[in-house]
């Protein structure tokens, strides 16, 4: 594969270059992403990041502390940032087991009775960078959900591994989180991998919360260029009007558009109706709408012609007012067959939703759809507290 030419750009708080000559890497099945995360903290040397939102005490939990601990033991500097809310499940002793080993634990924005809508800026993106020189980023969480084998088998989520120039970028945006949550992270700013002949162009793209978002204009805009097709994958799915007209003249031109989305096995519901709401006009323009049945959908991935973004953004409005989002780009007909291939496999365990069978859904559902709707536009309006 031929390293593809990558547009000029300098990095600011939410857009940051692309940078040839990256290795990227799908697991798509929980023990793999588990299994080789864990490895690679294992086998640090020098440090370990970790960046968290849903974290959890239990088995999972226990596993990734175990390494973390063990990391420490051997003198390899261990920081971690979990988010205030999404961490309240991780008991004190698990925290106080992190801290007496020497891992340096810090939490985003911890919820409070004065912060008001302040509370609702959380941090949703999900790294574990080892040494400067792999990172994994995606979808998971620290909870038994992503782990144990129950009646209803795991959440599907979905890790990318990335070796290359592009990991220095995930280490620079790891270090502003940490100097929001203190002090400066103060570990040496390693020169970029060098990039390999036949490796594909990344770029870290961001979304900070009330913020021009980088990602959200990057997705809009590939879609707006696609050429054959437009595949999403997404857990919460909940979009702007914006998204949705993107989307519907996409369709209209001939675009194959495609949503896999949550089955009735979803952690949200609500959401899951909310969004069921929008199905009647997306189905009339000739997107083709999927619903993951095994069990809970939890990845969030975008393919668009060749280019892939895959990462912690569920592309709803919630989450680019309220979140901090952060998604692998890559550009490269390689790793987008891949991405194409995981989606097949998903589409072959997934439900399509007919025009005729949405029209003669039962009563009930288009009554939720109509509460959560509500529910939905009546949040919609916090966008400036």
């Amino acid at each position: 594969m031929t390293v593809s030419a990558a547009p000029t750009q300098q990095f600011t708080t939410t857009g940051w270059p692309w940078r040839p000559g990256n290795q990227f890497r799908f697991l798509h099945a929980n023990s793999v992403f588990i299994e080789a995360m864990l490895a690679a903290i294992y086998a640090a040397a020098a440090y370990v990041l970790l960046e968290m939102y849903l974290v959890a005490s239990g088995e999972l939990a226990a596993r990734f502390i175990a390494a973390l601990v063990t990391a420490r033991a051997r003198g390899v500097r261990v920081c971690v940032v979990l988010d205030g809310f999404g961490a309240l499940g991780l008991r004190r002793a698990d925290r106080a087991r992190l801290t007496q080993a020497g891992v340096e634990l810090r939490f985003f924005n911890p919820l409070g009775a004065r912060k008001g809508f302040a509370n609702l800026l959380r941090d949703h993106r999900k790294l574990l960078l080892v040494d400067g020189r792999v990172a994994f980023v995606g979808g998971m969480g620290l909870t038994d959900e992503f782990a144990l084998v129950s009646a209803h088998g795991p959440w599907r989520d979905l890790m990318v591994r990335i070796e290359g120039p592009v990991v220095i970028d995930w280490q620079r945006a790891f270090a502003r989180i940490w100097r929001r949550c203190g002090s400066e992270l103060a570990l040496p700013d390693a020169a970029p991998a060098p990039p390999s002949a036949q490796g594909a162009c990344g770029r870290l793209a961001l979304s900070e919360a009330r913020q021009h978002s980088v990602l959200a204009n990057g997705v809009v805009a590939r879609i707006d260029r696609a050429r054959r097709r437009v595949w999403i994958m997404s857990a919460y799915f909940v979009p702007s009007r914006r998204f949705r007209k993107a989307l519907r003249r996409a369709a209209r031109r001939g675009i194959d558009v495609r949503l896999l989305l949550p089955g009735s096995r979803t952690d949200h519901p609500m959401v899951r109706q909310a969004a069921r709401r929008f199905y009647d006009k997306l189905l009339r323009s000739g997107i083709a709408i999927w619903e993951y049945q095994p069990h809970m959908l939890h990845a969030k991935m975008i393919l668009c012609d060749d280019w892939v973004s895959v990462g912690s953004s569920n592309l709803d409005r919630w989450s680019f007012r309220w979140n901090l989002e952060a998604n692998q780009e890559i550009d490269s007909g390689a790793v987008a067959a891949d991405a194409a291939g995981l989606f097949e496999e998903d589409f072959a365990v997934s439900e399509c939703i007919s025009r005729r069978r949405w029209r003669e859904r039962d009563r009930w559902d288009r009554i939720r759809e109509a509460v959560a709707g509500r529910l939905d536009l009546l949040l919609d309006r916090w966008r400036r507290p």
